[in-house]
């Protein structure tokens, strides 16, 4: 009954055989093999076009590689201040782009806009002052809201403007994609996204995420800065191998569904006992005010969630996975009841 995230769970069996078939014989090293070539072409009938593909262990290694193939060390990234590459990563963007600037634009709910990126470029053009390079963009945000279609190619238009590259954090894609209910070229490409980090692990992969880039001029590049970040290996099948069983007969979007609609019971059950939402739920992750009281109740009774203190008194998150089960949702909504009345 752990609601903490959704890196708490394990792989998908699915994905656990996948890796084990492709274990199996031997093959060409470091990418050369029949899984991440399947990987990519697959890629490309999912997005409607050749895509140049790269799959990498970690979300961090997707995000730093996708934005140093951009962003020189003068260069500034514009993004949420609670964008995983601002919070979470340790400096990875700064340490691998050579030294680029983060800088953070306040938004609602966890998304930027066009009007709150360009109150932030300042210098453009100036040799002393950080230029701007990239617009970095979380997909689902990490308030666990969503960017339209039309938000993200109004955020593309303000890039192109300032000739900046659009990136998209996709850690939790699958889960935007599934809640919104457009394919996956109309919310990356054909809205103006040039390089996405295509999260798996989440998920249900072992460990296994990508870089997806639109831009092919980019390719030769983005091959380097991979290999230089430790990212291209020996034995890259085995990861391929977890996104092409993650890929296949849809089982990526059925697992995201899943978790969404288990976070939408969440949502309505903490809703009816009047704990309500601090930002819209529409994936896969809540914050809700709950009284500390009922909360360390329910803790006590063996949930697991965080306190989420920088949204203020008595703020919590909770998030589902593909794993996640109704009966755990119900259990956690049950001793919600009870914890009014203790």
């Amino acid at each position: 009954m752990d609601f903490r995230s959704d890196n708490v769970t394990g792989a998908h069996p699915k994905i656990i055989e996948a890796i084990g078939r492709a274990n199996a014989g031997q093959v060409g090293s470091y990418g050369a093999d029949p899984w991440s070539e399947r990987v990519e072409a697959r890629l490309g009938e999912i997005f409607e076009r050749p895509v140049q593909v790269f799959p990498v262990l970690t979300g961090s290694a997707a995000n730093v590689v996708a934005l140093s193939s951009f962003v020189p060390p003068w260069g500034a990234i514009y993004c949420h201040p609670e964008a995983h590459i601002n919070v979470d990563e340790c400096g990875a963007p700064e340490l691998f782009t050579g030294g680029a600037k983060l800088v953070c634009v306040p938004g609602e709910h966890g998304k930027i806009t066009p009007a709150g990126v360009e109150g932030k470029i300042h210098g453009e053009g100036f040799v002393h002052s950080v230029q701007p390079a990239a617009i970095s963009i979380t997909q689902a945000s990490e308030c666990g809201t969503l960017y339209t279609p039309d938000e993200v190619a109004a955020l593309a238009a303000c890039a192109r403007a300032h000739k900046m590259a659009l990136h998209m954090d996709g850690a939790r894609f699958a889960n935007a994609l599934a809640a919104l209910g457009c394919t996956p070229a109309e919310i990356t490409w054909k809205a103006g996204v040039d390089v996405l980090s295509f999260g798996a692990t989440k998920n249900g992969c072992l460990a296994a995420e990508a870089v997806v880039l639109f831009r092919p001029e980019k390719a030769e590049e983005m091959a380097f800065r991979r290999k230089r970040g430790g990212h291209l290996l020996s034995k890259m099948r085995l990861v391929s191998a977890q996104l092409e069983a993650y890929l296949a007969n849809d089982l990526w979007l059925d697992n995201a569904r899943h978790a969404n609609a288990m976070a939408a019971r969440l949502a309505e059950g903490l809703a009816a006992e009047g704990c309500q939402p601090i930002h819209p739920v529409q994936a896969n992750e809540l914050f809700v005010r709950i009284p500390k009281a009922r909360a360390e109740r329910l803790q006590a009774a063996g949930f697991k969630f965080y306190d989420w203190e920088a949204l203020g008194k008595d703020a919590w998150r909770l998030v589902t996975a593909f794993d996640t089960r109704a009966a755990d949702v119900e259990a956690f909504l049950k001793a919600l009841r009870e914890s009014a009345a203790a």
